[in-house]
């Protein structure tokens, strides 16, 4: 185990931007690095925020084995949340143990595997929420392993009598009675056991809560937040009681990176996933419970000077997954004060950026951007560079590197 130190400060003397440029100047772009002492930063203090609980590393956030290694090599991390069936078998193959695939599936072909394998299925817990997913699975079944379960409860925060929901539509299940109901009939079925329950809380841990200048915004969100908080903690703790009647649990997840001290705080919470913080994207800047530094950017090199105040960059338009806006394009960072044309945007080929900065860039030199969410950096990169200092001390495949694009 790695037992890392408080965050640091960021290094001196040089700059971010000259230690980045110095470090990639033999490298074309686009490019992606990693800065590991940020990296290093967030594990420790996502580790200090957890208070003594574990966190289950989410795969989806980091998208990198290099990188998943060396997060769950620092004490305090322990076990993956992954996000579809085939990236669980390939994980399990390569070594990593303790998988939550925390996403259903309909991969008949991964279920036959993984019932065919009682090494995987001893290291595999899915998700489920519904009595189809059982019969999928055994439609499929290659083998008479045993499948361990987890369930999904919903953590929506629904008002007047239903009618007004906030949070991410996923499980069915709301409330104990449901989970109880559903875990009676897992545990009746031959060839499943009920092990686990994760209840992930996206409108509370996704969502910032200080929003620039939304003042307004930034109270109605703490606001909800704060009710969401003390209904599904109370919901959580029963629903635990009740499922404790039917099935042995190993583990109840809930929570992420934007969530962690809330979370952890409870009772009948036994481990809470967090992996967007290791990278920091922008979207999780706005939050007055922590602040993470930025680890993960993309480097894109000027290819044309249209005017006084403006650059192109090659590429760079890599929009972030949920509903279109603007906060889901990735956003210019160093150097700093440039900004997309409104017209046109962050574009797949080439991206104009005004502002005063401009006229300081050449062709050929690099704008740095960051993503607006995590792990999906990763799908436009086959490799990451790895820097320290103003070095590239490793360079390591992604994902989408190793020939792996699961979604």
């Amino acid at each position: 185990m790695v037992i890392l130190d408080a965050p640091a400060t960021a290094p001196a003397p040089v700059s971010d931007r000259l230690r980045y440029d110095r470090a990639t100047a033999h490298l074309d772009g686009p490019v992606a690095v990693v800065d590991l002492a940020a990296f290093d930063a967030n594990a420790a203090d996502l580790v200090r925020r957890a208070g003594g609980k574990p966190i289950r590393l989410a795969s989806k956030s980091i998208r990198c084995r290099a990188l998943l290694e060396r997060a769950l090599a620092v004490d305090g991390f322990l076990g993956v949340m992954s996000f579809t069936l085939d990236e669980s078998l390939w994980l399990a193959r390569t070594g990593v143990r303790d998988i939550l695939l925390a996403y259903p599936s309909a991969d008949r072909a991964g279920y036959a595997e993984l019932t065919a394998d009682p090494e995987a299925a001893r290291e595999i817990t899915v998700v489920l929420d519904d009595p189809a997913q059982l019969d999928l699975i055994d439609a499929a079944r290659g083998g008479d392993a045993e499948v361990r379960v987890c369930l999904e409860l919903d953590t929506s925060l629904q008002l007047l009598g239903g009618r007004v929901r906030v949070g991410a539509r996923r499980s069915p299940l709301r409330t104990p009675e449901d989970l109880g109901a559903f875990a009676e009939l897992v545990q009746r079925r031959r060839g499943f056991r009920v092990v686990g329950l994760m209840a992930y809380e996206g409108h509370v841990a996704g969502v910032g809560d200080r929003v620039p200048g939304r003042p307004v915004r930034s109270q109605l969100i703490r606001l909800m937040q704060a009710r969401s908080r003390t209904e599904l903690a109370e919901r959580r703790a029963a629903a635990v009681r009740r499922l404790r009647r039917v099935a042995d649990l190993e583990f109840v997840n809930g929570g992420g990176t934007g969530s962690v001290e809330s979370t952890v705080a409870e009772r009948a919470v036994t481990e809470v996933a967090a992996g967007s913080g290791l990278y920091q994207p922008r979207l999780f800047d706005n939050y007055r419970s922590f602040r993470g530094r930025p680890a993960a950017l993309f480097g894109q090199p000027v290819v044309r000077r249209p005017g006084l105040g403006v650059v192109t960059v090659l590429g760079g338009g890599y929009p972030a997954s949920g509903a279109a806006g603007p906060d889901r394009s990735p956003v210019p960072y160093l150097p700093a004060g440039l900004r997309y044309d409104p017209m046109e945007g962050a574009g797949e080929v080439q991206t104009p950026l005004l502002g005063s900065a401009a006229d300081d860039l050449l062709i050929g030199d690099r704008v740095w951007f960051r993503h607006a969410k995590a792990g999906e950096l990763c799908e436009r990169f086959a490799e990451l560079h790895l820097v320290e200092g103003d070095r590239v001390v490793r360079t390591v495949p992604t994902y989408r590197g190793e020939g792996k694009t699961f979604l």
